[in-house]
Formats: structure tokens, C-alpha cells, sequence
């Protein structure tokens, strides 16, 4: 996992990054990467991984909620926290498609809470599924499979990219995935 923080206030960055190496801590977890931005055009030309960002909104050259807007075209699956210090940004923050608005000065709580839902959510997205095709196994990401449907004595999983036979059922699917994300549509679909 890679974390952006987006701020031209080195306090706030500096604030954010002190939460977030106290909050995995809290959690008995490592603390990913954690890389910091001045300004949203930096932010928009790197090159590496984004999973979750700590975005401003006013900020020198391109604002946060357009730097918002263009990540999630990007990184679809990407979790966005608008950091702001102004309440009127809220609607373009949710149309931008925000995972959560906080208003500085930031409340640890509120910002502990809001990953707790981000770590969840993104560790859903990120789990591995392993099918046997045959005699060979495939792993996918959960969040790549669209459907599965039963199919004589197999499944067909139906992903973004591929459809995958599978040699497991549907109650067996049912126990295996996120009950958030898939349900049984009837007897044959998930």
C-alpha cells in the first residue's frame, strides 16, 4: 500500500503523516509508504502506485477537487480523504467521488474511524481469489469478478478482463466472497 498526502502546509503534512504512523501502530501493522505533495500537479505526475490519498483542496496550481476528479478517472479503486479547512467544498468534494471529507484542524478520531472504513473496504478490493482451471490454479482480484454462474457441475466466473470455469459451487462461492460486495441474484447467479 502507498499513501499520498497532498498539502501545501508542511504542518498539516506533517500532522497527517504523525496519525497515520500512530494508527497502523494501534493496528499491530507496518506502515506503508507514505509519500508527501506540496502542490496537485506534483501529486498527478508521479509515477507511482496511489491506494489512498490525503488530498487539500486549495493548493497552488491545480485545486484538489480537479486533482480528485483526475485520480479517480485514473485509479478507479482509489480511496480519496478532502482535507480542507472550507465546509463549501463538500458537494464538489462528493461529486468528485471523496471516500471522506474531513475539515481541519483534522480530529484524530474522525480520522482514525475514516481508515478503519479505507483499511476494510480496501483490503476487500485486494483480496486474492485462487480458481483451479484445470490442472492449473489463477489468482484474481476480487474486485475483478463481475459475476459467477453455475454451470452444470461448474461455475463460470466472469471477470473484467476474462470468464474462468471453476471447479466450485455456488454455496461454495457464497462462503468464499465479501457478503458486502456479491449476493445470490438465484439459484444459478452471484
Amino acid at each position: 500500500m502507498r499513501i499520498l498526502i497532498c498539502d501545501d502546509d508542511r504542518f498539516v503534512v506533517k500532522e497527517i503523516k504523525q496519525y497515520l504512523e500512530e494508527y497502523f501502530s494501534q493496528k499491530d501493522n507496518i506502515t506503508p509508504e507514505l509519500v508527501s505533495f506540496s502542490d496537485g500537479d506534483s501529486l498527478l505526475a508521479d509515477q507511482g502506485k496511489k491506494d489512498l490519498v490525503f488530498l487539500d483542496i486549495e493548493m497552488p496550481g491545480s485545486n484538489g477537487i480537479r486533482v480528485s476528479s483526475e485520480l479517480k478517472k485514473a485509479y478507479p479503486d482509489i480511496f480519496i480523504f478532502i482535507t480542507t479547512s472550507y465546509d463549501q467544498y463538500l458537494d464538489d468534494a462528493m461529486d468528485a467521488h471523496a471516500f471522506r471529507y474531513l475539515s481541519k484542524p483534522l480530529d484524530k478520531n474522525r480520522l482514525f474511524a475514516g481508515m478503519d472504513r479505507a483499511m476494510r473496504a480496501y483490503t476487500d478490493l485486494t483480496s486474492p481469489v485462487i480458481l483451479r482451471v484445470g490442472k492449473t490454479t489463477k489468482t484474481i482480484s476480487e474486485a475483478d469478478i463481475i459475476y459467477i454462474e453455475a454451470q452444470d457441475k461448474t461455475t463460470l466466473v466472469h471477470t473484467t478482463s476474462d470468464t474462468y470455469p471453476a471447479n466450485k459451487s455456488i454455496r461454495l462461492w457464497l462462503d468464499t466472497l465479501n457478503a458486502c460486495t456479491f449476493f445470490q441474484t438465484s439459484k444459478s447467479y452471484i
